[in-house]
């Protein structure tokens, strides 16, 4: 990083930090209620979510809602819930932007089967601030297995 970007960036202070996660706490319950078009309403119009599971990124919040619609569909003709963990969140300022480097399990539990872990991944997210929130610019998710 140059000297230039470090001075850019700045520490989140304690009450942002804490409204960061809760915002996420909020989007993550959003995805594992079903509520796919809700959850893609916390992204921004024109929101990337990139995987390397996946080929190419999803661009555009009616995209992304599309994509998670099939997930949630494909989940619950399986039986299966989904739950959400994200952690050890690392936010930093840069002007207006907010860059939030998480770790984010995901459990599944079959109907009348165990929960276990299904993934754990790296999360990069750009967030830009939205009536008194957030929503995400750029989401990056990295698969630990996939590396």
């Amino acid at each position: 990083m140059s000297q230039a970007t470090e001075a850019a960036v700045s520490p989140i202070d304690a009450d942002g930090y804490h409204r960061i996660q809760q915002f996420y706490a909020s989007q993550m319950h959003l995805l594992d209620e079903g509520r796919a078009q809700q959850w893609a309403e916390t992204f921004a119009p024109e929101g990337v979510f990139s995987a390397n599971a996946q080929p190419e990124p999803v661009r555009g919040r009616a995209a992304i809602a599309a994509a998670a619609a099939r997930t949630v569909a494909g989940l619950a003709a399986e039986g299966v819930q989904r739950r959400h963990w994200i952690g050890m969140l690392d936010a930093t300022a840069d002007g207006d932007r907010v860059r939030v480097r998480s770790y984010a399990l995901i459990f599944e539990t079959p109907a009348a089967g165990a929960a276990s872990l299904r993934m754990s991944t790296l999360c990069v997210d750009t967030l830009i601030p939205e009536a008194g929130s957030w929503l995400v610019l750029e989401r990056v998710v990295t698969r630990d297995d996939l590396r």
